[in-house]
């Protein structure tokens, strides 16, 4: 089995395309739909499930993808730990993180890394936090930044880097804004309010989501957001409230709008947290990001998983 076909397969699995899988790989279609076609004879199953408008995983498809992702991401390590042990860093380093994190500024974190480490590719992406941890987990990132509500998955271990209180945004005019100076909300008076608030993919949504039944509260989310800025924007026009960690509250954006602490109920914390493989499974360019961070090389989460 070549690891080209397999590099193949993973590329079209992730875009359910094949035009924009070649175009990604930079090769031509039709070698590309050639080296699917000769895994497929190999291993003697079908693999996509072809449309004219998408590609599909069959079953042994999905079976196949998580095993060809890890062995992808071994070959890779193999080469990076030929390479550190010749005193070199090469390769890529594959961070993700979710929106507005705290704890840590990754623009400034891998302008640092990039300026020690040229000869390092570096590759980020932006989702929520329990799928920036399921890829992890796939060797699809090195290493995360996220806010896990829950256990990680198996195979994770977290380093945590901050914690903070939720608080209430409103427009200055909600009947709420008046307790931002006293005593606070009380989780009870959110019943019944228009709530903004992320995809549930998030690790503050599942947050709040735990928070409002810990509560014993019913809501209903109104509008869905999956970005910071959306979410105060929609606040300041009045069309919903928000629960949030504290230091969105801080951001430029959201100087029109009102903290207010929560009171009397639940107190979720939110946890920033670095995600990592477990083990010393971490990737060579990881451990040396981790410095950066102030955190020991390749040592051990204090959550093994």
């Amino acid at each position: 089995m070549e690891l080209r076909h397999l590099e193949y397969f993973v590329t079209v699995a992730e875009e359910r395309h094949f035009t924009r899988a070649a175009e990604r790989l930079l090769v031509s279609q039709s070698g590309l739909s050639a080296s699917v076609r000769a895994l497929e004879r190999e291993l003697g199953a079908k693999l996509f499930v072809r449309t004219t408008r998408s590609v599909e995983l069959t079953g042994p498809g999905r079976a196949l993808l998580g095993e060809a992702t890890r062995a992808l991401a071994n070959v890779r390590a193999a080469k990076e730990a030929v390479a550190a042990a010749q005193g070199l860093l090469r390769g890529t380093l594959s961070v993700g993180t979710e929106q507005c994190i705290a704890g840590v500024d990754v623009p400034r974190l891998l302008a640092g890394f990039r300026a020690e480490h040229p000869e390092v590719e570096i590759r980020l992406r932006q989702a929520g936090s329990r799928l920036l941890a399921e890829d992890v987990a796939a060797g699809r990132l090195d290493l995360a930044f996220v806010a896990l509500c829950g256990p990680p998955p198996q195979g994770v271990r977290l380093t945590p880097l901050t914690s903070e209180q939720l608080v209430l945004l409103c427009h200055p005019r909600h009947r709420l804004a008046g307790s931002a100076g006293g005593d606070g909300a009380r989780w009870a008076e959110l019943k019944g309010e228009a709530l903004v608030d992320f995809q549930p993919d998030w690790g503050v949504r599942q947050l709040t989501d735990r928070a409002f039944a810990a509560a014993g509260v019913e809501r209903q989310v109104a509008l869905e957001v999956n970005d910071v800025h959306s979410l105060i924007e929609l606040v300041e026009q009045g069309l919903g409230v928000a629960v949030v960690p504290r230091h969105f509250a801080r951001k430029p954006q959201a100087a029109g709008v009102c903290a207010v602490p929560l009171t009397e109920g639940p107190q979720p914390v939110w946890e920033v947290s670095v995600a990592l493989p477990a083990g010393d499974a971490a990737s060579p360019a990881a451990r040396k990001l981790c410095v950066l961070l102030d955190l020991p090389e390749g040592e051990p989460g204090p959550q093994p998983v």
